[in-house]
């Protein structure tokens, strides 16, 4: 349905997969499937390290943050794809999608500097273990956490008073399964050339600094572990970044493609792809990643499944 000018636009369609009729079942359940495997994987990891004193420590507190991100991250977006794929009118209003683009950007921004936190408390763990607990202290942990939401909310307020400032007019159809702003400029009937521009600094702006803490952080990290010099010291060193480095890889890679990279050098197509990456499947592995290679999760998770045995009343 067409819009004429800003005050007639009440709500957006959201295409999303519309142009794959045969597939929508086949897509709900595996999306469904998806969601379902990032709300247990998540929230396991999360009551885990509540419940598991042992890992009471600086970097599964981090960790735990990391998983109520994605847990909420996914929340944000998969539910109303799941809807969407069942229903013909596929639309969302204009606070709807006002909302939901300000806690995607909130809680994806504040898992680009939280990935940074994290390397920064792998470099202290290795480079300085004996300064560790009087750096890495839980005053510190809140602190760092507190300033990585900190840091969403200013730039989702930025990028949301950018993105809906503008006037739409003609179609109202966002090509995408959720409110996303480089889906959303091509709605707009005014100039988009500043409200780019902005978005690709943002985007820059937070991947730079975040990139250049978890660089430095790992460049030192390398230098100490080949240092080490038993190969089960490496390995035992290499074992505790591992994890942390795969989802820097997939996080920020899909990241710079959607946000930093123009819109022009990409179609829409491969950016709904994209986006199922970094809003789907990502917030369903990483807490695959943070188990699967993670001895003191593992060991936790086991017990936590152990039968316990009660001793005899007397």
């Amino acid at each position: 349905m067409a819009r004429r000018n800003q005050t007639t636009v009440t709500e957006f369609i959201l295409l999303g997969f519309s142009d794959l009729p045969k597939l929508q079942s086949l897509l709900f359940i595996a999306f469904f499937f998806m969601y379902v495997l990032t709300v247990l994987g998540n929230a396991s990891i999360i009551t885990i390290i509540r419940a598991s004193l042992q890992l009471h420590t600086p970097m599964y507190f981090f960790i735990s943050n990391l998983s109520i991100l994605d847990l909420c991250y996914s929340s944000t977006i998969t539910p109303q794809l799941l809807v969407n794929l069942m229903v013909k009118k596929k639309t969302i209003s204009l606070i709807g999608c006002a909302i939901q683009f300000f806690s995607f950007t909130t809680l994806g921004t504040a898992e680009c500097y939280l990935l940074a936190m994290m390397a920064y408390d792998r470099y202290v763990a290795i480079c300085n273990p004996l300064l560790y607990t009087s750096v890495m202290t839980r005053k510190m942990c809140i602190q760092l956490v507190t300033t990585v939401y900190i840091g969403g909310f200013v730039n989702s307020f930025t990028q949301v008073s950018n993105a809906f400032s503008l006037s739409f007019c003609g179609s109202n159809e966002i090509k995408q399964f959720f409110c996303d702003i480089p889906a959303l400029l091509k709605l707009a009937c005014s100039s988009t050339v500043i409200n780019e521009t902005i978005l690709s600094f943002m985007g820059f702006f937070i991947t730079t600094i975040s990139l250049v803490v978890i660089i430095l952080s790992y460049s030192y990290i390398i230098a100490a572990i080949l240092r080490i010099r038993s190969a089960e010291g490496r390995q035992k060193a290499f074992s505790t970044c591992s994890s942390h480095f795969i989802t820097v890889i997939l996080f920020f890679g899909t990241l710079i493609i959607m946000y930093v990279i123009p819109s022009s050098h990409y179609s829409l197509n491969k950016s709904r792809m994209v986006s199922v990456v970094y809003t789907v499947i990502i917030p369903m592995l990483n807490p695959m990643i943070y188990s699967l290679r993670n001895n003191d999760v593992k060991n936790a998770l086991k017990k936590s499944f152990r039968p316990r045995r009660f001793s005899a009343l007397k």
